[in-house]
C-alpha cells in the first residue's frame, strides 16, 4: 500500500493565495488611513486607502473563479474567503470611515462604525450557514440576499468619493456620514433580492453595446476614478428596485 500523500495540490493553493492577497490589501488600506491622520499625512493617503479596498474587491471576485477553473474548491477556501471579506470589506471600511469622519463624534460615530463591521460579519455568517441548505429561494433564482460585502464597502465610501471630487467638507460631516453608513449596513443584512452575475440576462441585440459600456467604464476608472466610482455606486443603488421587481416576477411564476 502506498503511503498517504500529505499536503494540498498547487491548484488548491492558488485561489487561497489570491484570497490571502485580498486580505493583505484590506489591511494595507487601514495602514494608509492611519497615515492620513498622522502628523505628516500624504495628500493621497485617503485615495490609496480606497484603492487598496478596490484591489481587494477585484481579487475577491477572482479567487472563486480561479478555484472553479482549477477545480480547487474546498471548504477551507470558503471559510478563508469569508474571513478575508469580513476584514477587507467590513473592518477596514469601518475604520477608514471612522478615521476620516466619524471620529469627530466619537461615541455615536464609533457605534456606527461597529454596526457596519458587525453587519458585514453577520451577512457572511448567514451566507456560510446557508451553504448546505436545500432551500435557497434567492440563490436558486440567480439572485443574492442583501447587498454583498464588496459592494457594501464600495457604497460606504460614497461620501468619501464625493469629498475627494468636490473638496467640500460638507460630505465629511459625521451627521451626514453616520446615517449613510448605517443605511448601507442595513442593506447588507437585509432580505432584499439583489442582482448577481447569474441573474443578469442580456438580449443578443445589446451584447456589443454592453461590452462597449464595460470598456468605457474601465477607461473612466483610470481617468476619473472617483467620479466613476460614485456613478457606479449610485447606479447600483438604482438597480435594487428593479432586482426586487424581477425576483417578484420569478416568484409569482414559480407559485403559479
Amino acid at each position: 500500500m502506498s503511503p498517504m500523500k500529505r499536503g494540498i495540490s498547487l491548484r488548491a493553493v492558488a485561489p487561497n493565495a489570491v484570497t490571502a492577497l485580498a486580505l493583505c490589501f484590506g489591511l494595507t488600506a487601514i495602514r494608509f488611513a492611519i497615515s492620513a491622520v498622522s502628523a505628516n499625512p500624504h495628500p493621497a493617503d485617503w485615495e490609496r486607502a480606497i484603492g487598496a479596498i478596490v484591489i481587494a474587491g477585484v481579487l475577491d471576485g477572482l479567487d472563486g473563479r480561479i478555484a472553479r477553473l482549477l477545480k480547487g474548491e474546498s471548504r477551507f477556501g470558503a471559510e478563508l474567503d469569508s474571513l478575508s471579506d469580513v476584514i477587507a470589506f467590513g473592518v477596514s471600511p469601518a475604520l477608514i470611515v471612522y478615521l476620516w469622519s466619524l471620529q469627530h463624534m466619537p461615541r455615536f460615530g464609533w457605534i456606527c462604525a461597529l454596526a457596519f463591521a458587525v453587519c458585514c460579519a453577520l451577512r457572511l455568517a448567514r451566507f456560510n450557514a446557508a451553504i448546505d441548505a436545500e432551500e435557497q429561494p434567492h440563490k436558486s433564482a440567480g439572485f443574492l440576499t442583501g447587498v454583498p460585502a464588496p459592494a457594501g464597502a464600495g457604497l460606504a465610501f460614497v461620501p468619501l468619493y464625493l469629498w475627494i471630487v468636490t473638496e467640500n467638507d460638507v460630505f465629511r460631516n459625521p451627521i451626514l456620514v453616520a446615517p449613510w453608513l448605517v443605511f448601507v449596513a442595513t442593506l447588507m443584512i437585509s432580505n432584499v433580492a439583489t442582482f448577481s452575475w447569474g441573474s443578469i440576462r442580456l438580449r443578443r441585440t445589446v451584447r456589443l453595446e454592453a461590452i462597449l459600456a464595460v470598456a468605457l467604464i474601465g477607461a473612466a476608472l483610470f481617468s476619473e476614478p472617483w467620479v466613476t466610482l460614485t456613478v457606479v455606486c449610485l447606479g447600483y443603488l438604482l438597480m435594487i428596485p428593479f432586482s426586487i421587481r424581477s425576483y417578484a416576477k420569478i416568484r409569482r411564476a414559480r407559485n403559479a
